[in-house]
């Protein structure tokens, strides 16, 4: 990999402490840097944490989430093994910094996808479709991010959880499925597919483009996160948050006290 400049490595090297030592930042000064070495950045403490990649993220596609962090454009991070907290154990909210929580539709795809892929092509890479959540963390402080912020800290990635009950693509439409979300029986964020930038397929062929763009198109066996369908929700230790996204069905995360 490229060396970074010596601003972008003072970055890197920040959120990768504040990571590792599970503090906050201020917003971050980068100067005269785009979100292109927001990228970078990303891109250089990834390899740093190394793991196996086992897929991507979309963040922002929500404008409930847009108008909650005063961004306006998505962005995506990548997965790594080690990020999937699926089945019935308690997840240990202390290992992330600030964590939250948003309920999505997940998808695994059969064939690679390339940038230039149009929907059609896109349904016929999917092999199913799941529903998800994920457990977003940012180490900036407040979460006051910017788009430049959240890009360089992995798209503000933490952990995530796929339902047990795929469905086949055909079985589903996207942009109609219906969802809630509950924390401790109380009602805390309920959204559509529609949100998702429309359609999270729509996300994904935005995913696809950017990609490629960075010279890392989608490859088959992905799990891709299309973007939050409501609100996100603060999480504490002890929370068990109930999330149902129709027709996918359900999902529980607990976390441990």
């Amino acid at each position: 990999m490229p060396p970074l400049s010596p601003q972008e490595q003072a970055l890197a090297d920040a959120l990768w402490a504040a990571r590792a030592g599970r503090y906050t930042l201020p917003p971050l000064a980068f100067g005269a840097l785009d979100v292109d070495a927001a990228y970078r950045i990303q891109a250089w403490n990834l390899a740093r944490q190394g793991g196996a990649r086992v897929g991507r993220k979309i963040g922002l596609t929500s404008r409930a989430v847009q108008r909650q962090l005063g961004v306006d454009r998505p962005d995506v991070g990548c997965l790594t093994a080690d990020m999937d907290v699926s089945g019935p154990g308690r997840v240990d909210a202390r290992r992330l910094v600030q964590p939250r929580i948003e309920a999505e539709v997940a998808f695994v795809l059969s064939r690679a996808i390339p940038g230039d892929a149009d929907l059609d092509a896109i349904r016929g890479a999917i092999g199913h479709v799941v529903a998800a959540a994920e457990i977003v963390a940012s180490v900036i402080d407040g979460w006051r991010i910017t788009l430049f912020d959240t890009v360089a800290d992995n798209a503000s990635a933490g952990l995530f959880a796929l339902g047990a009950a795929p469905k086949s693509l055909a079985s589903v439409d996207p942009a109609a499925v219906a969802m809630t979300m509950h924390r401790n029986g109380q009602p805390v964020s309920q959204g559509s597919g529609s949100a998702c930038l429309g359609d999270p397929l729509n996300a994904v062929a935005w995913l696809a483009r950017a990609a490629a763009e960075q010279g890392a198109p989608l490859q088959a066996g992905e799990i891709i996160l299309s973007g939050a369908l409501g609100p996100m929700a603060p999480v504490s230790p002890g929370d068990v948050f109930e999330i149902a996204i129709e027709p996918l069905g359900r999902l529980q995360v607990a976390f441990a006290a």
